[in-house]
């Protein structure tokens, strides 16, 4: 080796050191930089108008909370918040149109149709758990048992004893085969130990008449459908399927009063956003602002009005709540053999 070469090789090495020095700074800066960039990401989350899918046509519980959430949420988030009604294929085409959305800006007011959906469908083409992040829960309803005023049945006691005398004669109006009133009714024979026969009609706007009219034995039905027909004579409420009793409705029993426990059922309402579209940040966001508002007198006064109670429940709840709603309603199907076309 030349006198040249020696002397140069300590120089070559100094530089080489100073090299991989400037490049692991700058990839650390790099890094940073990142960093930064998708914090501040986050901080400026949404950056546009955000959607909520409602899978129902407007009115029903679910599409008025998702309205008056809208309305109080959108000034916080700094954006405007869209209700957009996309219903049909009781409730799939909604559904299915969130789990498939990728903007980062679109949220779904889901309800129980959409845990039980796939074990009726089980080709539906979406998965709950697999492609949606929970946020929250928002409202809850009781479904009430109600008779025609004219039947000769005054209690739940008096209804199961006529369902035994006369098995399969007895009829259950509901609000489309495979919804939950549908479902509730299949719970409520197994459970009971009688054979009744469900009635499907296109909705409970096209059941009440006929139910009103004695033309139907019972029906399951949503609370705010009930409350008028109740106070005005026209139907006779023999329980609630809520937890507590409802103010509403004073001196009707709950299922759980009457030693059915299992008969706790509501309709019910879920904040949801397709999976992994908002960040971690955004999600606990949503869910704050969420709580907050539920927690809000302004809020539970317009949910009463619209005969819907808030319930607050946290991302993590929220998603152990659907997945164990989605057991509970698969096992109705499987055990009742209940098919759709």
């Amino acid at each position: 080796m030349t006198r040249s070469s020696m002397a140069s090789a300590p120089a070559r090495t100094a530089a080489l050191v100073i090299s991989r020095r400037r490049a692991i700074w700058g990839g650390a800066l790099c890094a940073a930089g990142m960093a930064t960039a998708g914090a501040a990401a986050a901080d400026t989350w949404p950056s546009r108008p955000l959607r909520i899918i409602v899978p129902f046509p407007p009115g029903g519980g679910a599409d008025g909370s998702a309205r008056v959430l809208a309305e109080v949420m959108g000034p916080q988030l700094g954006q405007n918040v869209i209700v957009e009604n996309r219903p049909g294929a009781g409730s799939a085409i909604g559904v299915t149109a969130a789990a498939q959305s990728r903007d980062g800006h679109t949220l779904l007011m889901g309800s129980n149709s959409m845990v039980i959906n796939p074990a009726l469908q089980p080709a539906i083409g979406y998965d709950v758990e697999r492609d949606f992040d929970a946020v929250g829960m928002v409202s809850a309803q009781p479904l009430v048992l109600v008779v025609p005023a004219s039947s000769s049945i005054q209690s739940l006691d008096g209804l199961l004893a006529e369902a035994k005398a006369k098995p399969g004669q007895l009829s259950t109006g509901n609000s489309g085969y495979g919804t939950l009133a549908h479902l509730t009714s299949e719970l409520f024979a197994a459970q009971t130990g009688t054979t009744l026969t469900p009635v499907p009609y296109k909705g409970e706007s096209a059941l009440m008449p006929d139910l009103i009219g004695g033309l139907v034995s019972a029906g399951f039905l949503n609370l705010p459908s009930v409350i008028a027909h109740v106070r005005s004579g026209r139907l006779r409420a023999l329980a609630v399927s809520s937890p507590q009793p409802v103010p509403d409705l004073p001196g009707v029993p709950t299922f759980r009063a009457l030693n059915y426990p299992g008969l706790e059922v509501q309709g019910w309402a879920a904040m949801l956003a397709p999976k992994d579209t908002i960040a971690a940040e955004g999600l606990g966001r949503l869910e704050r602002l969420l709580a907050a508002a539920l927690a809000s007198e302004p809020v539970q006064k317009r949910f009463a009005a619209l005969g819907v109670m808030p319930t607050p429940l946290g991302r993590q709840a929220t998603g152990q709540f659907l997945k164990d709603e989605a057991a509970r309603y698969a096992a109705v199907i499987k055990a009742r053999n209940i098919k759709v076309d």
